[in-house]
């Protein structure tokens, strides 16, 4: 792992290990092998999590780390999860939520964020308190969606990348600011192909208990 965090490239004047830009590449192919709904996403997220707690680790960003570790137990948690809903028809099977899970996951994300963001500030951890609270606790409550295969996870992603790109500019990152770009048009291709999906399994469910 030394080798990988003290080796690296230049990327838009941005000298980077190649451990980020294997792990940050890493986390693009999370959101293409999503979308497909194949369980390879998940031994992929494994990878890019333990290529960027070694990163945050180095640089001495605990906050950043410890997210990682969250990540982590989430994605084997959905590995299992997504192994055991899996349809040699359709993959992974995907829905969408019952408006008591949408209302937990939005009670999640604003309780999370306010409390992360207070954290951030008692500790002085942060000079944007708010939105990286708000992208820490997104990143979690999408993954745990993700998890169960819900198809709204998709717009968490879509609210933490709103908020990611701007925040990565403002603290000249901009590799990483081009990154969550190209997050946010792999998101709505894959809230479209989920949707998609969600609505053709629940008609042959409905067939197929119409027909029982």
């Amino acid at each position: 792992m030394d080798f990988l965090l003290h080796h690296g490239v230049t990327v838009l004047g941005q000298w980077i290990s190649i451990a980020e830009l294997a792990g940050q590449l890493f986390a693009l192919a999370v959101v293409f092998l999503a979308e497909r709904r194949t369980l390879w996403t998940w031994p992929v997220q494994v990878a890019a999590t333990v290529l960027l707690f070694s990163v945050y680790a180095s640089a001495h960003l605990g906050g950043l780390a410890g997210r990682q570790i969250a990540i982590l137990l989430i994605s084997l948690y959905g590995w299992w999860h997504w192994h055991r809903r899996s349809d040699p028809v359709y993959g992974m099977v995907v829905r969408k939520g019952r408006w008591t899970e949408r209302v937990a996951m939005l009670a999640a994300f604003s309780v999370g964020t306010v409390a992360m963001a207070l954290t951030l500030q008692a500790l002085d951890a942060s000079w944007a308190p708010w939105p990286d609270a708000a992208i820490f606790v997104g990143t979690l409550v999408a993954f745990a969606a993700q998890g169960v295969g819900l198809v709204e996870f998709w717009g968490v992603w879509l609210v933490v990348d709103a908020i990611g790109v701007p925040l990565q500019i403002s603290s000249g990152l901009y590799f990483s600011a081009a990154i969550y770009v190209v997050f946010a048009l792999l998101v709505v291709h894959g809230w479209v192909s989920w949707n998609r999906s969600a609505r053709r399994v629940g008609a042959q469910q409905r067939v197929t208990a119409a027909s029982s």
